[in-house]
């Protein structure tokens, strides 16, 4: 008898695993402490594993394969992965033991241990869902200082023929879109309702507090809106295609106090857990352009293209060419605390207090807020990026740390000093009026670097470069940051770096 593992974020029913019930085999499935108490998780991210695994066990048990299932509440869950495995195994006439490779680095080192622990023969098979080996970028950067997204994204587009025509030409006679799609959202095309599953989840929530897990944000117990089923990220990614690619490309980088979804696909958690694979989300898409050409442009498709077949396996390959380093990476030396107002939301900084309670209230931000308001503040304020890999670890639906620490620590803190991003992506408060309509009910005036009410992303934009002009103001793609402070006269310098100082010396009364 053989027993096979699979963790939450392994629900792939495409699997050769699943091509056949086997009764020489046995599934285990475990809701875990271990999993649940690392870093203060969502409570609708515990939830929707939680019932995406339930989901999933009983969909293949329905198939007729074999599946034991631990429930958080299990009075047999021993909850690590060492003391359950060795407690089924001793349980049961089992003669082998395998399982899907890993994403995050920590349980990959983890089972290779249990392996190497174990009396009987084990195998670790790859989870088929990803379009790169986890080393593949790692290998066509070999030698280079810094990993070209772009070089990567155009290669994955031939390499998997997106997109482009037999002679591997880009469709559009361009690779890249993106400077058609940084629009503001200004009302003219109306935004469609989200829809989801409105699925019953208070027996799972009463489980989970009962048991003692400490949550963050909340959750809607009689409606909850993540699919946790193959067939509902199914009909998500409908809903998708044909009420908002029309204008995703356009509005992405766009932010709204009244849209909290806008025009995305909400579909990255459904992905992450592998309900839906890669490329039949892309082909998916394209498959809908190809038939409403005259109604939706290329920029909206290749701007979605990008995040999946781009970046998706950008920031994976990142994640493997530089774990267990890229975890300890501070390259500015940040060691400020996050104020605690990130965890409720309780700032007077509207750009803030909005993206944290949408968070806080849907346990998603698109990937502009986490970088231009919550990752920009973060970053130009001085917060070590291990307080904010835990914050953005736990806050989103979607975040297991192979896409979230390149992201948060690469993309969005710099603390990889440039691996991933060219440049630090900060900005003042004019990016956040450009792009959003937080500024006209905000406490503090946009245009002020300093006074008593001027925006605090104003006065520590300027803070942030000028702490750090050794190791920055050489950076070409820059230098007009360091033009402008130059011509700063010596008195405006002082008020606006004062202002500053004063703004982090008060940092949880912002």
């Amino acid at each position: 008898m053989t027993l096979r593992l699979l963790l939450g974020d392994q629900l792939n029913a495409q699997h050769s695993w699943f091509a056949r019930p086997d009764d020489r085999v046995t599934y285990l499935m475990m809701e875990m402490r271990q999993e649940t108490d690392y870093v203060v998780h969502h409570i609708q991210k515990v939830v929707a594993f939680f019932a995406a695994m339930r989901a999933f066990a009983a969909a293949r048990q329905a198939e007729g394969h074999r599946f034991l299932y631990l429930s958080l509440d299990n009075p047999e869950n021993l909850h690590t992965l060492e003391t359950n495995l060795e407690r089924v195994l001793q349980g049961g006439d089992f003669s082998r033991f395998e399982y899907q490779l890993p994403d995050e680095y920590r349980l990959d080192q983890q089972l290779a241990m249990i392996c190497e622990g174990l009396e009987i023969p084990s195998q670790a098979v790859d989870s088929e869902h990803f379009l790169t080996h986890r080393m593949e970028l790692a290998e066509m950067f070999t030698g280079k200082k810094t990993y070209l997204m772009e070089t990567f994204y155009r290669n994955m587009r031939k390499k998997h023929h997106v997109m482009v025509d037999a002679a591997e030409a880009p469709w559009g006679g361009k690779w890249n879109f993106d400077a058609e799609n940084r629009n503001r959202y200004d009302g003219a095309v109306p935004v469609p309702a989200p829809k989801g599953p409105a699925r019953q989840v208070a027996d799972l929530v009463k489980m989970i507090r009962e048991a003692g897990i400490r949550t963050l944000g909340t959750v809607d117990e009689s409606s909850f809106v993540w699919p946790v089923t193959r067939e509902e990220s199914l009909a998500m990614l409908e809903e998708f295609v044909h009420e908002r690619l029309p204008w995703f490309g356009t509005y992405q980088d766009a932010m709204s106090e009244a849209h909290w979804a806008l025009f995305h696909a909400r579909l990255s958690f459904p992905l992450n857990v592998k309900l839906l694979h890669p490329m039949e989300v892309v082909n998916r898409a394209i498959e809908h352009w190809e038939s409403n050409q005259e109604k939706i442009g290329l920029a909206q498709l290749e701007g979605f293209v990008r995040q999946i077949v781009g970046w998706r396996e950008y920031m994976r390959g990142v994640y493997w060419a530089k774990m267990p380093s890229y975890s300890q990476e501070n390259a500015l030396n940040h060691q400020r605390v996050l104020p605690g107002w990130f965890w409720t939301g309780e700032t007077n900084m509207n750009c803030l207090r909005h993206s944290i309670g949408q968070s806080l209230e849907f346990a998603y931000a698109h990937h502009i807020q986490r970088l231009m308001v919550t990752g920009n503040f973060a970053l130009l304020a001085g917060i070590h990026p291990d307080e904010v890999d835990a914050w953005y670890l736990g806050i989103y639906i979607d975040a297991i740390e192979w896409v979230e620490m390149p992201n948060t620590r690469g993309m969005s803190q710099y603390a990889d000093g440039g691996l991933v991003g060219s440049k630090p992506y900060v900005s003042s408060a004019n990016y956040m009026d450009k792009m959003s309509d937080y500024c006209r009910g905000c406490s503090y005036d946009k245009k002020k670097r300093h006074g008593a009410d001027a925006c605090p992303f104003n006065s520590l934009y300027w803070h942030f470069y000028h702490r750090h002009a050794d190791r920055l103001q050489k950076n070409p793609r820059i230098g007009f940051a360091y033009k402008t402070l130059g011509s700063m006269s010596a008195t405006e310098l002082g008020l606006t770096l004062g202002q500053a100082e004063q703004y982090l010396q008060d940092i949880e009364s912002l």
